[in-house]
């Protein structure tokens, strides 16, 4: 059977495939952040993510510098186990980090009953207590109220190290995102975001695994 089956080399042909599309397309990529937009179109398939990804300036560079403290002083926080299990775990045993998520802890969930809303805000105040004093990214794939709640806590004085905010569906989705960036910009938080209706936890999941591959070095990662 044709083909090519070492890892490394179907990720390699991809990403020459990605460019050649998008220089067919007429679009250029500011190469601060081309490696980031060139896997999320890697990991979807689709090309609008070239279009619709918005950086803050700087964003890119402050998540790599989260990543690269090492020593257990930054943590992902996903919003979904999916984008969680899909983050690369030897990447983040080489940069010397964790990634966690608290959506299907119990004490999350009775938290979200007694103040009747969703895990997902519940979620984002149990790790900005338990987080405190580290370095936070957070890696919003599904949960707008994820996004709402985050900027309830930066209304208070919280400072994550990066924010991502790509969730995907049609309620609360364009909204949450468009506050957050105004948010983020309002008090000079990073971040990463997929405007309009597209995203979802793979999204989510990919641009961390940018991240954290351009961190340790790994360009084709083949794990």
């Amino acid at each position: 059977m044709a083909g090519i089956f070492d890892p490394k080399g179907i990720e390699k042909e991809s990403m020459e495939i990605i460019g050649d599309e998008l220089a067919r397309r007429g679009i250029k990529l500011f190469d601060e952040y081309d490696f980031i937009v060139r896997r999320v179109i890697h990991t979807t398939a689709d090309f609008d993510f070239a279009e619709n990804m918005r950086f803050s300036d700087g964003a890119v560079a402050a998540g790599l510098k989260a990543l690269k403290s090492g020593s257990g002083e930054t943590v992902i926080v996903t919003d979904t186990n999916m984008t969680l299990s899909g983050i690369s775990k030897p990447g983040l045993s080489k940069l010397g980090i964790t990634a966690e998520c608290y959506m299907a802890d119990e004490d999350v969930a009775k938290k979200a009953a007694e103040l009747k809303t969703t895990r997902a805000v519940a979620s984002v105040k149990k790790a900005v207590i338990k987080l405190a004093g580290r370095q936070v990214i957070y890696a919003v794939g599904n949960a707008p109220t994820a996004l709402f709640e985050l900027i309830d806590r930066m209304d208070d004085g919280f400072r994550p190290a990066l924010i991502i905010a790509v969730p995907v569906g049609f309620v609360n989705v364009v909204e949450a995102k468009e506050a957050v960036v105004f948010a983020c910009e309002k008090y000079g938080v990073p971040y990463i975001a997929a405007m309009g209706n597209k995203g979802g936890s793979t999204v989510s999941a990919a641009i961390c695994n940018a991240l954290i591959y351009r961190a340790t070095g790994d360009r084709y990662r083949g794990d």
